[in-house]
């Protein structure tokens, strides 16, 4: 195998290819990157057996062939050269040597074959999104992922899409976020996936205007961008009835600006316990107090805030680190929060988005 490329081209490809690097494993070869090279393309293919990135770069080809090359190694050499052409040559025993026009440098790859082959995804059930929507999708709802490997159907985003429209949800038992997009609907594919947090953290990163092409399998789910091609699988776990635990007697209403509350609720959390993170809101008619109280440590802290509020007077606690999450991922300038009793769940939605997108937040027990 030989051929050349722009150090530039080459570099941007390795920094999507690190990604699905492992930075530990049982497996030697995964820490390399699978390059292809022929006359019709030329491909670069990382994978940690959840995900699996293949990329299609632009080369002057010289000579056919294939080689598995230590990707830190190559990332490391490519980032520290000047823009220049770079030239990389494999032969049979596995020597890759990386040639510029100012030097040279030889490493030892390892045995193609022993690469994990492409994972299979059935073509029929093929979405077509826009790359936006899907971002702002995901970036709405990675933060209430689970991160608790023993309930594997929490660590990813239910995706559920129909023909009335998409519905994404995440959940770790104490948040919960909601977004329905009823403007976007599909026929080629009815039911739901859960998709895991690494695959959509990744996608986030480079999504842009452009469309995005989803095909969705039974065990993979691959998104196509232009020329790259990203694979993972799917997380085979039925996702918890979440319309379950969505309150609808919430009947006490709190609208307050979300730069106000915000502030207040990162002010005063700077004063609460160290590993409850316990805040509290006190509301009546008259006022809305944001409090803490730290036994432990004899730190308080309150603020008074301007809000508008019908319902009986309330006193209900929070994880402070939650409630930061929960309402900076709010959009619009107020929030409007549905409460009920200082034991169940409450709502946050903004005044722009009260249809599409809703949060959830469980309360906490606070100290007598």
């Amino acid at each position: 195998m030989k051929f050349s490329t722009s150090k530039n081209e080459l570099q941007q490809a390795l920094q999507k290819l690190s990604k699905a690097t492992p930075t530990r494993s049982t497996l030697p070869i995964l820490s390399c990157v699978l390059i292809t090279a022929s006359n019709n393309k030329t491909t670069l293919r990382s994978t940690d057996l959840e995900l699996t990135i293949d990329l299609e770069i632009s080369v002057s080809i010289e000579e056919e062939g294939s080689a598995a090359v230590p990707l830190k190694q190559l990332y490391d050499i490519t980032n520290e050269l000047p823009e220049t052409r770079i030239t990389i040559i494999a032969d049979i025993k596995n020597k890759i040597e990386i040639k510029t026009n100012s030097g040279s440098y030889d490493l030892m790859g390892k045995q193609k074959e022993e690469f994990p082959t492409m994972p299979k995804v059935e073509e029929k059930n093929r979405i077509s999104i826009s790359g936006n929507v899907f971002r702002n999708i995901i970036d709405s709802t990675l933060f209430a992922v689970s991160k608790d490997d023993l309930k594997p159907s929490l660590t990813g985003v239910l995706f559920r899409f129909n023909s009335t429209g998409l519905t994404a949800v995440a959940t770790d038992g104490h948040r919960l976020v909601k977004i329905i997009k009823d403007d976007y609907s599909v026929d080629t594919f009815v039911g739901d996936i859960v998709v895991p947090k690494k695959f959509l953290s990744y996608l986030s990163t480079f999504l842009s205007n452009d469309d995005i092409l989803l095909s969705i399998g039974e065990t993979h789910m691959t998104a196509t961008i232009n020329q790259d091609t990203i694979i993972s699988r799917t997380i085979n776990e039925v996702f918890p009835d979440y319309e379950s635990v969505i309150p609808t007697d919430n009947t006490k209403i709190l609208k307050v600006d979300r730069k106000s509350v915000l502030g207040a609720i990162k002010r005063v959390s700077i004063f609460s316990n160290k590993s409850t993170h316990q805040v509290a809101f006190n509301i009546s008619n008259n006022s809305f107090i944001v409090h803490t109280e730290d036994p432990e440590s004899s730190s308080r802290a309150k603020e008074e805030i301007i809000g508008e509020y019908e319902g009986d007077d309330l006193i209900i606690g929070y994880n402070g680190e939650y409630l930061k999450d929960v309402i900076s991922h709010i959009s619009g300038e107020e929030v409007i929060i549905k409460l009920n009793t200082p034991i169940s769940a409450t709502l946050f939605t903004g005044s722009e988005e009260e249809e599409s997108k809703t949060m959830l937040l469980m309360p906490v027990r606070l100290n007598n």
